[in-house]
């Protein structure tokens, strides 16, 4: 039988990048979306506090390996806002109010000072309580108006310095290679047989 593991998001992006890059482990992949819904609260002040905070709920509620992630934006010119509340900067997980109100914060505020790093922190938690914690981070500016169609969230803001190129404009192909999931996960899995097997 296939081993399964679960991503704490109902997110769709973030469950497709994550079943894309798990792919080659063999493992059955599900999301918090798979099954009934449960409470998860998410009070940490740190990425990892709140990973942790996921990964663990989830999996006493499931009885599961479950993977959770907590990523977030850091402009340098906001003192590090929006961090751990990137997604509900502005509401709750609305991408366009999120990316409006960061827009209207920096305003008048000069490229040179617009710099900004995306980071992710993973947990995976496993029903036995061992614990597999990775990091990763990609460094940009923000943009002054949205560009590209790709990605969610604030990649249309997010201009990749190392690539030179809005991360709305990458192929999701081409943001795993560079994104702060995608190298946290890479750290992640290169420890993961051994949690795995645990």
């Amino acid at each position: 039988m296939m081993a399964t593991l679960v991503i704490a998001t109902k997110n769709p992006g973030k469950a497709r990048e994550f079943k894309e890059m798990l792919a080659p482990a063999g493992i059955e992949v599900k999301t918090l979306a798979d099954f009934a819904p449960f409470e998860i609260i998410e009070d940490g002040t740190s990425f990892e506090e709140n990973a942790t905070i996921k990964a663990q709920t989830a999996s006493a509620h499931l009885h599961l390996p479950v993977l959770a992630d907590d990523s977030g934006l850091m402009v340098d010119a906001l003192d590090g806002e929006p961090g751990v509340r990137s997604a509900r900067y502005a509401g709750d997980h609305d991408d366009a109010a999120n990316n409006a109100k960061l827009l209207a914060k920096l305003a008048g505020v000069p490229d040179q000072q617009r710099t900004a790093h995306f980071h992710t922190t993973i947990v995976g938690i496993k029903p036995d309580g061992s614990k597999l914690v990775a990091h990763g981070q990609v460094h940009g500016h923000i943009l002054h108006e949205l560009t590209g169609t790709h990605g969610f969230g604030y990649d249309p803001l997010f201009f990749v310095d190392e690539l030179q190129t809005s991360m709305g404009n990458l192929t999701d192909t081409q943001k795993n290679q560079i994104s702060h999931r995608g190298r946290a996960l890479r750290e992640f899995m290169a420890h993961f047989n051994e949690w795995w097997g645990e």
